[in-house]
């Protein structure tokens, strides 16, 4: 079940809130439809029950707020927009990593893809699907988890007819099971046709909250549409003919040539046209829109407004004791939450404060009135303003290892990345050692001393910074939580992977390198350094740094052209900086490092340690290794340090 008390969005600067005050319920195995014209507030309505917009109120999903339920896409499937994947990724991988993300097995991706029709289509590119197999796979993420409530936002608009009945037969299926179904239209007919219950908006405010049988008996009209070249003459007619037979008939003039009659026929309206000789292009039985406010009769007034100040007060009180409660407890006492945290779900909630109803020629008060009104002496009579709602980060993948391998692994970006290091490295170390004097370090690592980074570097950068930039350009991770999250569970599976990424690329670059030289100039130029282990630990420790620096810096700044920027600002900023600092005259050396640290940690090195330490030391005191480790600190601090703020907001 879910309740939704006091909705209200922050005022816009000078204009009135968005929302104003809504509160309604929508009720296990029924259809709940959210209906207003564009503007009324649909979206922000949703937006403010799942937390994605800063306001006030509350909702409760089956007794307890969104965040204080420990997986909410467990409990809540949401469809607010398009599917926010890449366009190069298929169906099934996009579903992979949703699966990941929400931590339910893979195999519910084969049975969610049946339950939605996209079965012959699950190998179909994001980019290529049409609007109806869009809402499909939308559909098919927010049903992944089995959640026990749906929240949809205009799901069957820009669909066929085809396309929306079968969508609404897969919603009525789901509340036929037991689930509570919640979705906004600015359809009448549709409300009425689809839904069991339908809210109504009106700029802000709710205006009805009725069973569809009763909004369609008294907002709903049967008419008849008639398009004619003669339709002024023809409504002069009918209205005449009525008027004479003292029959209730209302002609009202269209657009163009078209008329809507209320209270005749097609039958009727035929006959006339007929004997006056009107040529009649179409004469069909329609529905007729009467306003929100024609579902506002006198003695249903009450069901308009839905909120007493009894309830405020229980709901503000609630909203308090469950912030205060720890958060590991949670799972444990669902139940228990169920039914002290929230009022009772047995009645609906539609009883009206005595100072609350209000009608829509005069509406009540709004948010700005009501903080002035608790502000004043007399604030203790007044109902309790609903709690303040906060828009929280999303959590990180509840298996953020697998979610990562699934999303490098699951477009060609990746693997075109590598395959253009691995060419343009080979080519390039033939064309350096046929020019001569480059050192075979070098040449083997296809690094000309004019470029700042080899290509292998450069690439390993390139796959760090997708890694981040990805994820707020198609946010996967965000399609029902509004933020990318920048959690350190996630950051360190992308770390993790981008670190094999480089390591493997590195690898290969130098092997093919080998390979071609061998190919083209024999023996002379194939050979292995002396020094290699040094050169090796360095060549790699470059490549997993570059790839760091990528996937920290895209993470900082949301970008991938400012990860990959960051990178290259390593060997064109800061290692001349390094440089010029390491050329000043200097009276102490470092002599004896490693003796002086395996005293300070009064151990014994294993294994030869110290002799690893010293050439650690080394490499961090060259002017790149050292440029690439400041880098590596300041970006990892300044990450630390925006995702620390966000929790602290």
């Amino acid at each position: 079940m879910i309740q939704a008390i006091g909705l209200t969005s922050n005022p816009r600067k000078e204009l009135p809130p968005a929302v104003d005050d809504v509160s309604f319920e929508a009720r296990p195995g029924r259809v709940t439809a959210l209906l207003g014209a564009p503007g009324a507030g649909k979206t922000t309505t949703l937006r403010l029950m799942l937390e994605l917009q800063r306001g006030r109120g509350i909702t409760y999903f089956r007794g307890r707020p969104l965040h204080r339920i420990a997986h909410p896409s467990r409990e809540v499937g949401v469809l607010l927009s398009e599917v926010p994947g890449h366009p190069a990724r298929t169906i099934r991988g996009q579903l992979g990593m949703v699966c990941a993300a929400v931590g339910v097995p893979i195999r519910r991706v084969d049975e969610v893809i049946e339950v939605v029709g996209l079965v012959s289509l699950c190998d179909e590119r994001l980019g290529t699907l049409s609007r109806g197999m869009d809402r499909r796979l939308g559909l098919a993420c927010a049903l992944l988890s089995d959640p026990h409530a749906l929240v949809l936002d205009d799901p069957a608009g820009g669909l066929s007819v085809t396309e929306g009945r079968w969508l609404h037969g897969i919603l009525r299926a789901h509340a036929a099971h037991g689930g509570t179904v919640l979705f906004s239209t600015d359809d009448p007919k549709e409300a009425a046709r689809t839904a069991d219950r339908v809210i109504s908006l009106e700029g802000g405010r709710l205006v009805a909250d009725q069973e569809a049988a009763d909004f369609a008996r008294t907002r709903l009209r049967p008419r008849v549409a008639v398009r004619s070249p003669h339709a002024a003459r023809l409504g002069d007619l009918l209205a005449k003919e009525a008027r004479a037979a003292q029959r209730s008939v209302e002609v009202v003039r269209e657009d163009g040539n078209r008329l809507s009659v209320y209270g005749s026929t097609c039958a009727d309206i035929g006959e006339t046209a007929f004997r006056h000789g009107i040529l009649v292009h179409q004469l069909a039985d329609e529905t007729g829109d009467m306003g929100p406010h024609a579902t506002l009769p006198a003695e249903g007034l009450a069901s308009a407004t839905v909120v007493t100040s009894a309830l405020l007060t229980s709901a503000s009180a609630t909203s308090t004791s469950a912030t205060s409660t720890s958060t590991d407890d949670d799972d444990a006492s669902t139940e228990d939450a169920s039914t002290e945290d929230a009022p009772t779900t047995d009645e609906p909630v539609t009883a009206v404060a005595a100072t609350g109803a209000h009608t829509p020629d005069e509406p009540g008060p709004t948010a700005e009135s009501r903080t002035r009104a608790a502000a004043s002496p007399g604030a203790r009579d007044l109902p309790q303003l609903p709690p303040p709602i906060a828009v929280r980060q999303a959590l990180s993948p509840l298996r953020p290892l697998r979610y990562e391998l699934r999303r490098a692994t699951g477009v060609g970006t990746g693997y075109l990345t590598a395959i253009t290091v691995l060419v343009s490295s080979a080519l390039l170390s033939v064309l350096l050692a046929r020019i001569g004097h480059t050192p075979q370090p070098r040449l083997l690592a296809a690094w000309p001393r004019d470029c700042p980074l080899p290509p292998a570097a450069l690439g390993a950068g390139l796959l760090g910074a997708l890694a981040f930039g990805e994820e707020f350009r198609h946010p996967a991770l965000a399609a029902d939580r509004g933020t990318v999250p920048r959690r350190l569970g996630l950051l360190a599976a992308k770390l993790l992977v981008a670190s094999v990424t480089a390591l493997a690329l590195a690898v290969l670059t130098v092997g093919c390198d080998l390979e071609m030289l061998y190919l083209v100039y024999g023996r002379d130029l194939a050979g292995v350094p002396a020094d290699w282990l040094s050169l090796s630990a360095s060549w790699i420790g470059l490549t997993v740094g570059c790839a760091w620096a990528g996937v920290l810096a895209a993470g900082i700044f949301r970008s991938t052209t400012a990860g990959l920027a960051a990178v290259l600002a390593v060997p064109v900023v800061v290692v001349p900086l390094v440089q010029k600092t390491l050329a000043g005259p200097s009276v102490r050396k470092a002599a004896g490092f490693s003796e002086r640290l395996r005293e300070l940690l009064l151990m014994q090195w294993p294994f030869g340690g110290a002799r690893y330490i010293a050439a650690g030391a080394r490499l961090v005191a060259q002017p790149v290794g050292g440029a690439l480790m400041l880098s590596l600190t300041a970006l990892l601090c300044a990450y630390l340090l925006t995702t620390l703020r966000s929790r602290v907001r």
